[in-house]
């Protein structure tokens, strides 16, 4: 049995956020978070989003977009919602994992040039990664 803590990322469409934050957080710390991430109401991964972790050298490519009851009845340490809607719509039967919200601009939802949308990815990106770098520290007692 794996000592990993379990971590459910959530958003609405599963398309962008959510899948920046999973791919993140497993090359930043895949050694101590079995990392999973869904949506509320799933799409399809955004291409503007593999292209800016790939930029980082992470591939996302390879996920898909799942719906939050894909992962009824498992346990999970911690749910992180990266998104007011699904905060809002957030599913109670994770008990007792702990928690934790914080509002990403959504940037599948803008709309403007190429360069444009991809700037915005990575500056999401970017914001996600600091963010989820205070998580590991807080959550490992500053092991990592």
């Amino acid at each position: 049995m794996s000592d990993k803590k379990r971590v459910l990322i959530l958003c609405t469409g599963n398309s962008a956020r959510s899948q920046m934050a999973e791919g993140l957080l497993r090359h930043d710390a895949g050694e101590f978070f079995d990392v999973k991430s869904a949506g509320t109401r799933p799409s399809s991964v955004r291409p503007e989003a593999i292209a800016v972790m790939r930029e980082l050298g992470i591939d996302i490519s390879g996920h898909w977009s799942k719906n939050v009851s894909e992962f009824d009845g498992q346990d999970f340490d911690y749910v992180i919602t990266v998104c007011e809607s699904a905060r809002e719509t957030c599913p109670v039967f994770f008990g007792k994992a702990q928690k934790l919200h914080h509002d990403f601009e959504d940037p599948a939802a803008f709309t403007g040039t190429k360069e444009e949308r991809l700037k915005l990815y990575r500056r999401v990106r970017d914001e996600l990664r600091e963010f989820l770098a205070e998580f590991r520290n807080r959550s490992s007692g500053n092991r990592l």
